[in-house]
């Protein structure tokens, strides 16, 4: 029960702040972009062929890998900033078992991103479906295929936060973390297809789509555990480090 308390005073801690509602207004203004992309974007030839099929849709819909993004900065801001703004020195003195207050604080987080994921994808969805009956298109996606949309970026949000606070609680500095992120998610993804073509179906971006029903390789099983420990590893080794530090 303690720890449900701390948990609950994390979540205080995030949602007492204006930063959450920051990235809401991101995820609005991605949906707007996504809206306008649909009603002025044109194949080649001039055609709207890419909102055609349920499939065009659906990929074009799915918000997971961009939610892990965008989540793992929330996450890695969140905890982060703690250490820049001195609020850990009480959290770790209230809390002295150190692996106890760090794992409340990451499932914080876990729900935060998620929430942010769920919310990102919705606006997504809404502002699709009304844009592509706008252009004279039929918006034909399933309510199951919705519901695995909105599910995969609930889930790759949360885990996109998890690993944004494992960077975060390594790092310690709002600024290293926000970088260590674009490289774990941006960067080192893009380069993946020079080490093999198989790396590129490792990545998150590709994990997350094969979770929304994008793609189908690799398997679901492996993507969801792939993805799972791209969002772990780092938050295990940031663990670590709270363990073996002083606190600032």
């Amino acid at each position: 029960m303690k720890w449900l308390r701390l948990v609950r005073g994390e979540l205080r801690k995030l949602t007492t702040t204006r930063m959450p509602w920051a990235f809401v207004v991101v995820l609005v203004v991605v949906a707007a972009v996504n809206a306008f992309a649909i009603v002025l974007g044109t194949d080649a030839d001039g055609s709207k062929d890419f909102i055609a099929t349920a499939e065009d849709q659906r990929s074009l819909l799915a918000f997971g890998a961009n939610a892990m993004v965008i989540t793992g900065f929330f996450g890695s801001i969140a905890v982060s900033r703690e250490y820049g703004h001195g609020t850990v020195v009480p959290m770790f003195l209230t809390t002295p078992r150190r692996v106890r207050a760090v794992l409340a604080q990451l499932t914080a987080v876990f729900v935060g991103g998620g929430a942010l994921g769920l919310v990102g994808a919705g606006l997504i969805i809404v502002t699709g479906a009304i844009s592509i009956p706008a252009v004279d298109f039929e918006f034909v996606l399933s309510v199951g295929t919705i519901t695995r949309i909105l599910a995969a970026a609930t889930l790759a949000g949360g885990l996109g936060a998890v690993l944004g606070g494992g960077i975060g609680a390594l790092v310690r500095n709002t600024g290293g973390a926000v970088v260590g992120v674009v490289l774990l998610l941006l960067i080192l993804p893009s380069l993946a297809p020079q080490f093999g073509s198989q790396a590129a179906s490792w990545i998150p971006g590709t994990l997350v789509n094969v979770i929304s029903g994008v793609g189908d390789d690799p398997a679901l099983a492996g993507a969801l555990l792939a993805l799972a420990a791209w969002s772990l590893i780092p938050a295990a080794i940031g663990l670590t480090a709270v363990q073996k530090r002083d606190v600032v």
